[in-house]
């Protein structure tokens, strides 16, 4: 595994293709699907009239392809993303024909991985990547096909295409001086600007929307997330007291009542209890917020000041298994959860109702689900 890790395609990939069938997340009247049949769902969020937007990663396709940036074999590319919309028991893919690869199975796939939606219609996405961003240069091999960026589409016409190149942008400024590695993955969107966690980047980008940046500085680096040191696991084999780097990889980003606030996956080892939620002051330092999560995905502020939080796998990435967990932290700080299969994304409407997706790295298992927290 590398030090810097990206959203994980994962070996564990396989356990979720085996256990996610579409069935079973009603375990008890705490989660109820509301739809199905979805590929790799990620993020979700909430636009007018109360409609679902859920990216979903798409299971690649016949190529081209690149040899995997996680592991053995390759992964290819195909048209497979998509945005879908859920609106009064509809689900629809309003936006579809996005970039994704993914391994011969389809899953744990790279493509669309957050959606905002605003007032007025316009979806804006994440396209991660999880490589060095030369793959996408001029000559590499997956070159013009819309990988490691924000793009805007237009759900009932108006412009559409590449908003900022977030690859390029990590290869000039690798904001955390490591190897370059972008992967543009969590999404918040404000008036005037579109605020970018970048898990292969270790950092935290504002890509200005209001016409008044200039080319030169319409994207800028807000906050960095550096590497921890922690002592070496036993199974790697190195001497006693060794320790090891370990990557942040910043997954989400939610606007609380003070600011923002940015959730880590954490890279290799995945310590169980080491994901933090970070608030991100204005002279752009993190400051621990909330601590003792394992593998962050996402995050989202309640209409009440509840922080919701998503760990993908509650026992750590390394332990094979994708059961995690949605907890709501009051503002007292009282935790409360509920288990998840695999969740992705969380989205909390104004009266407070919480919906979720999961078996989130799933060519056609995906699902959202309502829970009751």
């Amino acid at each position: 595994m590398t030090g810097r890790r990206t959203l994980i395609r994962l070996s564990t990939c396989a356990v979720a293709l085996t256990l996610c069938t579409g069935s079973g997340f009603a375990a008890d009247g705490d989660v109820v699907q509301i739809a199905g049949g979805l590929d790799n769902p990620r993020h979700l969020s909430i636009g007018l009239n109360g409609a679902l937007y859920v990216a979903e990663a798409g299971k690649g396709g016949a190529g081209p392809c690149i040899p995997n940036p996680e592991g053995e074999g390759e992964v290819c590319y195909g048209a497979t993303g998509a945005i879908t919309r859920i609106q009064g028991g509809v689900q629809e893919r309003v936006v579809t024909g996005l970039p994704s690869y993914a391994g011969a199975d389809g899953g744990g796939a790279t493509g669309p991985h957050d959606v905002a939606v605003t007032w007025y219609g316009a979806a804006y996405t994440t396209i991660g990547l999880g490589a060095d961003p030369s793959v996408t240069a001029p000559g590499g091999a997956f070159a013009g096909l819309g990988f490691g960026t924000l793009q805007q589409f237009g759900l009932y016409g108006g412009p559409q295409g590449v908003v900022a190149d977030l690859g390029a942008y990590e290869a000039s400024a690798n904001p955390d001086g490591a190897q370059p590695n972008s992967n543009p993955y969590g999404l918040l969107l404000t008036q005037s600007a579109a605020f970018v966690a970048d898990a292969g980047g270790n950092s935290l980008v504002r890509v200005g929307l209001d016409g008044e940046d200039s080319d030169a500085d319409a994207v800028r680096t807000v906050a960095v997330f550096g590497e921890t040191m922690l002592p070496a696991p036993p199974f790697l084999g190195l001497p006693p007291g060794a320790t090891i780097s370990m990557q942040a990889v910043p997954t989400s980003v939610a606007s609380g009542s003070d600011g923002l606030f940015v959730g880590q996956l954490t890279g290799f080892p995945f310590p169980v209890g080491g994901a933090s939620v970070f608030e991100v002051t204005r002279d752009g330092d993190p400051a621990v917020f909330a601590s003792g999560f394992t593998n962050i995905v996402d995050i989202e502020f309640g209409p009440f000041g509840s922080l919701y939080v998503v760990e993908l796998a509650s026992a750590g990435l390394l332990s094979g298994s994708l059961d995690g967990a949605l907890t709501r932290v009051d503002p007292n700080g009282t935790r409360t959860s509920v288990p998840l299969f695999a969740p992705g994304g969380v989205a909390v409407d104004w009266t407070g109702q919480v919906y979720a997706t999961v078996c989130s790295v799933c060519p056609g298992g995906g699902a959202v689900v309502k829970v009751a927290i």
